[in-house]
Order: C-alpha cells, then sequence, then structure tokens
C-alpha cells in the first residue's frame, strides 16, 4: 500500500509539473512574476526532495546525455562574459532548475507513466482553457487583461497584451489560458499526438480518448495557427515515415532515407525561393509577421560576437541592452528571437549552438529508432511494435519544427519536454511491446518500477542491440 500511495504521489507531482510549465503564461498572468517565481522554485524543492527519497538506482551522471551538461556549463560559464550579468545569473538558474526537473522526472516514472501523466495534465490545461474562453464570452464580453496590466491611456491597448480577446463566439482565433493563440494551438497538437496514442493503444476508453481528441482538434481549429498547422502537418508526415519504416525493416530503409531527405530538400528551395505562396496559403505575409525583421536584428547582433555569444539569459530582459533596443513588434518589445536556433547563437554563438545542435540530433535519433525497430526478447522472434512506441518521435518533431518560429524550446514547457525525452531515451531504450502494453490501468495500481530487478522486462520492452544508439 504504501509503494502504491508513493507512485500516485509521484504522478500527481508530474502531472502538477507539466501543467505549471504547459501553462507557465496562464500561471503568470493569475499570480504574476512574483508568485511563478515562488511557484517554480518549490516544484524544484519537492522534486529534489522525491528524487533524494526514491534515490533511482540506475541515474548516474554518465548515463546524461554529454550535450546537455555541457551546454549548461557553457551557460554558466557566459555569465563572466555577459553584457547582464545579474539577468544571466537568473536565467542560468532557471535553466539549471527546470533541467533538475526534467531529469527527476524522467529517472523516476516510467514511459508509460510519461505518457499518462502528460496526457492527464494537456487535458487539464486545454479543458480549463476553454473554460476560461466561455467564461469571458459569457460573463465578461470583452476582452479581458490580466489583473495585474492596466490599459493603455490612450485606449489602444496592444493586442499581445490580452490574456483573451473574446473571440470564442466569434471562431477564434482563441488564446486560451496561456493568453497566446499560437502556444494554446501547440498545445493542442501535443494533446492530439498523446491522445490519439493513449486511444489507439487503448490506454483509455473509446469515449474518453475520441472526446480529447475532439478537444485537440478544436483547439487546432479555433487558434488558427499558421505555426502550428505547418508542424501538425510535418507530425503527419513524419508518423507516415515511421511507418513506412517499420514495414520496411531494417535492411529495407534505404528508400525512405532517400525520400526523406528528398523531401528536406525539396521544402528547403521552397523556403528560399517561395516562401512568399508558401505563406500565403498559410494566411501569412512573407516576413512571418514580422519574424524575418526580427532575424534579421538577432544575426546582426550575433555576429558580432559569433563564437561564443552575448551570454544566456533564457527571456530576454526588455530593461538591458542590447535586448531594449534590439526589436519592437506591434508596440511591444520582443521576448526572443522567435528561432530556437538564432537564440542560442545570439546567446551562447556557435559553441553552444554545435552543442544544442548535438542535444536535438542525439535525441531525434534515438527516439526514432525507438519508433521503428521491432522488439524482441533475447534471441526469440520479434514482437508486435507497441503504439505507445511513436509518441516521443511525433513529440520531438513538432518540438523541432516550432522551433523554427518560436523559441520555447528553451524554456519553460519545451525545455523540460526536451530533456526529459533526451534523457529517457540515452538511458532507457527498451523498445516496448504490444503485449507489454497496459490498457487502462487504475491509476492506485499503477506498477512500481525497481530499476534494479530484471522483472522490470515483463512490464516494458527489452532492450535490443540498438540499445546503444
Amino acid at each position: 500500500m504504501a509503494n502504491s500511495k508513493t507512485r500516485l504521489g509521484v504522478s500527481a507531482y508530474a502531472i502538477v509539473v507539466f501543467v505549471f510549465a504547459l501553462g507557465s503564461n496562464g500561471v503568470r498572468n493569475l499570480l504574476w512574476w512574483p508568485g511563478f517565481i515562488i511557484g517554480a522554485v518549490a516544484l524544484a524543492a519537492i522534486g529534489a526532495v522525491l528524487f533524494l527519497r526514491l534515490r533511482p538506482e540506475r541515474f548516474r551522471w554518465y548515463r546524461l546525455p554529454a550535450p546537455i551538461y555541457l551546454f549548461l556549463a557553457l551557460a554558466a560559464l557566459s555569465i563572466l562574459w555577459s553584457q547582464y550579468t545579474f539577468e544571466s545569473v537568473l536565467g542560468t538558474a532557471a535553466q539549471l532548475l527546470t533541467t533538475f526537473v526534467a531529469v527527476t522526472l524522467a529517472f523516476v516514472l516510467t514511459w508509460h507513466e510519461v505518457l499518462r501523466t502528460l496526457g492527464t495534465a494537456l487535458r487539464y490545461v486545454i479543458g480549463l482553457s476553454f473554460a476560461f474562453e466561455l467564461w469571458v464570452s459569457v460573463f465578461v464580453r470583452e476582452p479581458l487583461l490580466p489583473w495585474w496590466q492596466e490599459p493603455y491611456e490612450s485606449g489602444n491597448t496592444p493586442k499581445l497584451l490580452f490574456w483573451s480577446r473574446d473571440l470564442l463566439f466569434e471562431g477564434g482565433p482563441i488564446q486560451g489560458l496561456v493568453g497566446s493563440s499560437t502556444l494554446f494551438g501547440f498545445i493542442g497538437l501535443i494533446g492530439l499526438i498523446v491522445f490519439a496514442i493513449q486511444l489507439r493503444a487503448k490506454l483509455v476508453t473509446r469515449f474518453a480518448g475520441w472526446f480529447w481528441v475532439a478537444m485537440a482538434v478544436a483547439a487546432l481549429a479555433l487558434t488558427r495557427s499558421a505555426t502550428v498547422t505547418v508542424a501538425l502537418a510535418a507530425v503527419v508526415v513524419a508518423l507516415a515515415f515511421a511507418l513506412w519504416a517499420r514495414r520496411a525493416g531494417p535492411e529495407g530503409r534505404l528508400p525512405v532515407y532517400i525520400t526523406g531527405a528528398a523531401m528536406l530538400a525539396a521544402i528547403a528551395a521552397v523556403l528560399t525561393f517561395a516562401r512568399g505562396a508558401l505563406f500565403g496559403l498559410l494566411g501569412k505575409s512573407s516576413d512571418l509577421t514580422g519574424r524575418m525583421d526580427t532575424w534579421e536584428a538577432v544575426t546582426a547582433l550575433a555576429q558580432q560576437r559569433p563564437w561564443f555569444g552575448w551570454g544566456w539569459i533564457s527571456y530576454w530582459a526588455p530593461w538591458v541592452e542590447p535586448f531594449k533596443s534590439l526589436d519592437v513588434q506591434g508596440r511591444i518589445q520582443v521576448m526572443s528571437a522567435h528561432n530556437a536556433w538564432l537564440d542560442v547563437w545570439l546567446q551562447l554563438g556557435i559553441v553552444g549552438l554545435v552543442l544544442f545542435i548535438m542535444l536535438v540530433a542525439l535525441t531525434l535519433w534515438r527516439v526514432w529508432f525507438r519508433a521503428v525497430d521491432q522488439p524482441r526478447r533475447g534471441f526469440g522472434p520479434p514482437l508486435p511494435y507497441a503504439t505507445s512506441a511513436l509518441w516521443p518521435f511525433l513529440l520531438m518533431v513538432a518540438l523541432v519544427v516550432q522551433s523554427l518560429t518560436e523559441s520555447r524550446m528553451l524554456i519553460e514547457s519545451g525545455w523540460l519536454l526536451l530533456i526529459i525525452l533526451a534523457v529517457k531515451s540515452r538511458f532507457d531504450f527498451e523498445l516496448p511491446s504490444l503485449d507489454a502494453e497496459p490498457q487502462r490501468v487504475p491509476w492506485r495500481k499503477v506498477p512500481i518500477p525497481r530499476d534494479h530487478d530484471s522483472a522490470t522486462a515483463a512490464t516494458t520492452a527489452v532492450t535490443t542491440a540498438t540499445a546503444g544508439r
């Protein structure tokens, strides 16, 4: 009974962390920055207690992907040459805390527990977002600012400042609890991936599965984010390639890789030579709503300190230079480069960018083979594929595509999910088979992971020769 209660507590903690990270903008709008910081520190402290109490036996620092601690070490060292020392200290501390929480979740949760708790958190965020928008439309009946935000005296308050613009009954774009149609749309995309996997794997009832798939689709439809639409298309294509690779087997995957490379080359050519026509089809201007101006400004600044950057800061601090005068969009100072790769180059230079590329590439590599390689037990025949093996790869594809127009992968939910997938696919590379997938396991009967016990193989998939990847 004590072990069951412990697992229930671990799952509850994971759900709170995911809700806090995914809905971070909403938490700040509700509690303002002081409340948000207190909440973040409290969750990290609880995570530390949880980690020390459970003491995962498989935890070793060398089991973390090397690019993670190299990237964090460079971020910490950048305080020495940063032009905004205090802000770099805060940004590095936030990065370390988020990484610690992600590593804790990766080691204390099984793969199925990560899927289950993430799915539950997404239901809370999506469901509460629709309830919030409905409340605004029915009772407030006008655009709503956060309680601590004063409207402009001229009456011309920028749209980006509103928590909700009261557009639910007009068909959107709605912003949800997170106060951003792009972020809420991306949460809907993550939800669609997770809910569809759970439904297909029979991890939830059919009614609940289809209901939340419909809610995720509604979030996508009512946010109408062009960048999220592109990410959705990329996820669909990635799923098709993963299923093709499964069917082809290890010996027949060369056409898969050739076709994938050709498709990426074609996309690069379209973005280079026909960007305006493509964005026009998506209802966007050729400069992606001002992002091109931001990217040009960031590139010019990064070229002044190309190798080690200006210093890590995570969120931009618009009250210090060079961010104070870097860019303004919609009468609001820009808070990020709207591109994770440019942001890393700006803050940590080419060295930091190489480490970040290594981290993302290695994670993609591992979750790809986890998705497409067929599980085996010992030298026996191959086992049936598990549907749940696909979600880490699809989620990584969504994060990477989003990183081209947003910097969210570097902070909060984006960084949390990236580190969880990077760490877990590194030290816990089992290939789940269909017969090992739990089906609607009750919360109070969550299987207890025993890292030192070989019985783990009976409830999860076994490691194959690909585990070295």
